[in-house]
């Protein structure tokens, strides 16, 4: 485990293996422990392995607090609630439904990833109704003796939020500012289907601004702390994606396959001229180029 501040550490449920992949921000109080983005079911020997090394067990959890319910942020939930009955668990409206009755999210995902749907997310247990706590953004919690603010953060999934954790002035970003693993200089905007928005990701971007962070913690992966620069980079990475797949889903000279075959190449090209291939294989293992590529091409035809 890592520390970001008395109180906050995170750990790292290194997911397929590989660490630095996916992050757990780990809350520390008196009653217990809170997790933020635990991760998929199959990341829990990791991370309970990283919380043991720490002094801490998931049987200290008494909150999870979701970013939003993709499956890399959100599938170990409902397996922590059957091992912790008590434990609430935080999400936005929008997301909550699909915690309680998960088929549609499990079907749409099973779309994406086929066959590796049990080797990358394992289980994805619903989560009791009753242990539900529904978010709208602007909400004040006081969680494992942390006091966070909640603000309703979307772009990247309509129901995304952020949380600002107000005694370090961490925000905990989930992947609304994008990814980006230590000592790399840009960002990779997470752009997978099915509701990319860079409208409303400019302004959630500008509103995480507003808060003034010390850091940004991301859930792929850890702190940053050059929030202002961050932010601005992840805005001009996503407008020359969002470019490059708009020149490609309008030729009409490539097939659907060929079209993303070419953006997939084109953005390794340019990723690994900023990044080590290490560093890369750890971003692809979090944001596939693939699905970036299908999650702009999306809102590209969505929108026309």
């Amino acid at each position: 485990m890592q520390v970001l501040a008395h109180g906050l550490r995170y750990a790292d449920g290194r997911f397929r293996g590989v660490p630095g992949v996916i992050a757990t921000a780990v809350l520390e109080g008196a009653s217990g422990i809170a997790l933020i983005d635990p991760g998929p079911a199959s990341d829990l020997p990791a991370l309970e392995a990283d919380l043991a090394a720490g002094g801490l067990a998931l049987d200290d959890v008494e909150a999870v607090l979701l970013t939003h319910i993709h499956l890399d942020h959100a599938g170990a939930a409902g397996t922590i609630v059957r091992r912790r009955p008590g434990c609430r668990v935080f999400v936005h409206e929008r997301g909550a439904r699909h915690l309680t009755a998960p088929e549609r999210l499990i079907a749409s995902a099973t779309q994406l990833y086929g066959d590796q749907m049990e080797s990358l997310w394992g289980e994805f247990a619903p989560v009791p109704a009753g242990a539900v706590t529904v978010l709208e953004g602007g909400e004040l919690l006081r969680v494992a003796g942390h006091d966070l603010e909640v603000m309703y953060t979307p772009g990247h999934a309509q129901h995304h939020v952020s949380y600002l954790d107000r005694a370090s002035r961490i925000a905990l970003v989930g992947d609304v500012a994008g990814c980006r693993t230590t000592g790399m200089t840009t960002v990779m905007p997470p752009t997978p289907p099915p509701d990319i928005d860079l409208d409303l990701w400019e302004r959630s971007l500008a509103r995480i601004l507003d808060w003034q962070p010390s850091a940004l913690f991301l859930t792929h992966f850890g702190p940053v702390t050059d929030v202002a620069a961050h932010c601005a980079t992840l805005v001009d990475r996503l407008h020359l994606m969002h470019e490059a797949a708009r020149r490609l889903v309008w030729n009409a000279s490539l097939s659907d396959d060929d079209r993303e075959r070419r953006f997939v190449d084109d953005a390794r090209r340019a990723f690994l001229q900023q990044m080590t291939a290490d560093d890369l294989h750890r971003l692809e293992l979090a944001v596939p180029l693939d699905l970036c590529w299908r999650g702009l091409a999306r809102a590209l035809r969505k929108a026309s």
